[in-house]
């Protein structure tokens, strides 16, 4: 089948929605199908459009829709669509009435739509290829952020965080991630100006940021909303325990009992937490055994079993 998968990421972005319309390309192709990714749909003949991001992608969605009403049209959606725009925007709600099938990435995001629509919807969890574990650095007790600043992935709880922390602690954040607004740049190195145990590095290549992850006593996610977000399922191959606030995107990812989540925004509660998982190996340990058992949501072989049902089922 001849499939147009549509992403509003550029060609040469590091945005999760471009990695996810890469990996998805790759995995169809291997199925057996043709798969040409746009930033909006081109107009051009096509079996089945697959779409991310209900809101941003709705022109595209619209005018297939329009064209080809008997062909297939999915709809996969984002933490931004999920928990602001289906609820707000007029466009997010057509894109979801428009669309034949679905597609969330964690069994938390079901919970957000209606149940007509949830009957076509489908979990579709992100996998990771393999990341080899790194030695980490011995002169600080190191935690990445591996994400780009925006004000939805709430960038500097962490740095906020430090503040709290006693002289003793050996923490340090490292955190990766390009930054749309110039204001959030200019924010991240005033941090670093005034608080030596936050290091910003800016957007690092694919290789360097996952060794860095890999490399890390924890990684923090501590977003206001996620859909599902790829960096934890890169954490979780790289056996990195995660701190992540307490959001349904991140607990549809980690799981309700998980022992390492934070209130959002609350940057005391957050620096508790990371003084707990410095001081104390066996509350480390526990959560090293709970992303293992978690990591058997993310592999290869599911995410392109789930790829290959969903097309199945049209």
């Amino acid at each position: 089948m001849n499939i147009a998968l549509i992403t509003p990421a550029a060609a040469r972005s590091r945005y999760g929605n471009r990695n996810t319309a890469t990996r998805w390309a790759q995995m169809l192709r291997e199925l057996g199908h043709r798969v040409g990714i746009q930033q909006t749909w081109n107009g051009r003949s096509a079996g089945l459009m697959l779409a991310l991001h209900a809101r941003r992608s709705h022109d595209s969605i619209v005018r297939f829709a329009e064209r080809y009403p008997e062909r297939p049209l999915i709809v996969a959606l984002t933490g931004t669509d999920l928990y602001r725009d289906i609820h707000i925007d007029a466009n997010a709600q057509e894109s979801l009435e428009l669309a034949t099938r679905m597609v969330v990435l964690q069994d938390m995001g079901l919970r957000e739509l209606a149940p007509r629509l949830r009957r076509k919807t489908r979990v579709i969890y992100q996998s990771c290829a393999p990341i080899p574990r790194q030695q980490a650095i011995r002169s600080c007790f190191e935690i990445v952020i591996s994400g780009h600043l925006r004000e939805e992935k709430d960038p500097f709880c962490g740095a906020t965080a430090l503040r709290y922390l006693p002289e003793a602690s050996r923490i340090r954040i490292t955190h990766i991630g390009g930054a749309r607004d110039p204001a959030l740049a200019v924010a991240a190195r005033h941090w670093m100006q005034h608080q030596p145990r936050y290091v910003w590095l800016g957007e690092l290549n694919r290789p360097h940021a996952l060794a860095t992850l890999a490399r890390a006593r924890a990684m923090l996610i501590s977003s206001h909303m996620e859909g599902g977000a790829n960096v934890i399922s890169e954490a979780l191959t790289a056996r990195t325990p995660v701190i992540a606030s307490r959001i349904p995107g991140n607990i549809g990812m980690l799981g309700r009992r998980y022992a390492g989540y934070y209130p959002p925004g609350d940057a005391q509660a957050l620096a508790k937490l990371l003084v707990k998982i410095e001081t104390r190996p066996e509350f480390l340990a526990t959560l090293r055994r709970q992303c293992a058992e978690r990591r058997k949501l993310i592999s290869v072989t599911q995410e392109r079993r789930g790829l290959r049902e969903l097309l199945r089922g049209l």
